[in-house]
């Protein structure tokens, strides 16, 4: 049905919290002893920023339609030889869901696939991000992941979880081959995309916007906060995004994008594009510190 939440384990909730609420424009949720959840639509929580240490990606998760489809699933999982757990009592209440099972993918990343999500009260409006956010019944955005193994993950997600495969880019940069696998879950163009082996298990997450503007203010806020811009302005050519990547607080990469192609997946057919980046997305040199008692000063 959708990317439903993702959970983040990180090193600083202070920076986080500045982080979520200040440049990207999403809002607090809840508050539990080792970190918060952050809202951004009509759904009660989509992000969870706990104090592991690991700066990294500790759990995704899919929502399905009703118990019956989290039960045909756990069907598939165990027939393909996975070990499936049920959700504890405190895990539901903290996802705000009426159930969830949990298992780990191919590349060990945990996975919770879960149902009856609660809904927010009252209408969402961020504070910065005036046009909203393109979420809703699309998702939260995309995820892009590290797997040992592409081909593997990229078969388990599409023939056990059933997911649709949208297509592949391959191609070289700059020496690097790039070989991604891009996957929907609905009409987005893709809610999963995965490549080969890297630091952490997770590359970028994306945030949607609905106006260019939008797109413009956040990069503004990055700049502002002494964010890391990894990527320039750019556009995608298989999803038509047109955005920008840079650093959060945990070193992994955000992305923030504006049009992002919607499709039909009852009759895709999935291509293979040789380019990451129609134009744009130029790599940025990196930001050097800021000598100490220095003001934010002009455009140097």
């Amino acid at each position: 049905k959708q990317l439903g939440y993702l959970g983040f384990g990180v090193s600083s909730l202070s920076d986080w919290e500045n982080f979520s609420e200040n440049v990207l424009g999403l809002e607090i949720a809840k508050r539990v002893p080792n970190g918060f959840s952050l809202r951004m639509d009509s759904y009660a929580q989509r992000f969870f920023v706990l104090e592991t240490g690991a700066d990294d990606l500790e759990f995704v998760g899919w929502e399905v339609e009703d118990a019956a489809a989290m039960e045909a699933l756990r069907d598939r999982l165990e027939s393909a030889g996975v070990a499936v757990e049920d959700g504890s009592t405190d895990e539901v209440a903290l996802r705000d869901v009426q159930a969830l099972i949990r298992f780990r993918d191919p590349s060990g990343i945990p996975v919770e696939i879960f149902y009856g999500p609660k809904m927010g009260e009252g209408e969402f409006e961020s504070k910065l991000v005036h046009g909203g956010f393109n979420a809703d019944t699309l998702g939260l955005g995309h995820l892009v992941i590290s797997t040992p193994n592409r081909d593997e993950s990229r078969d388990f997600y599409i023939e056990v979880l059933g997911f649709g495969l949208s297509d592949h880019i391959i191609c070289d940069l700059g020496g690097y081959q790039v070989n991604v696998a891009f996957l929907h879950v609905n009409s987005r163009h893709h809610s999963l995309a995965m490549g080969g082996p890297m630091d952490k298990r997770v590359h970028h997450f994306l945030l949607e916007v609905r106006s260019i503007d939008d797109v413009g203010a956040m990069l503004d806020r990055v700049e502002r906060a002494r964010l890391q811009v990894v990527q320039g302005l750019g556009r995608h050519p298989n999803d038509r995004m047109l955005s920008f990547y840079a650093h959060t607080p945990s070193g992994f990469q955000f992305e923030c994008g504006f049009g992002g192609r919607e499709i039909d997946p009852s009759d895709w057919e999935p291509t293979v594009y040789d380019q990451i980046s129609e134009w744009g997305h130029r790599f940025q040199p990196r930001r050097k510190p800021r000598p100490e008692g220095s003001g934010e000063g002009g455009n140097g």
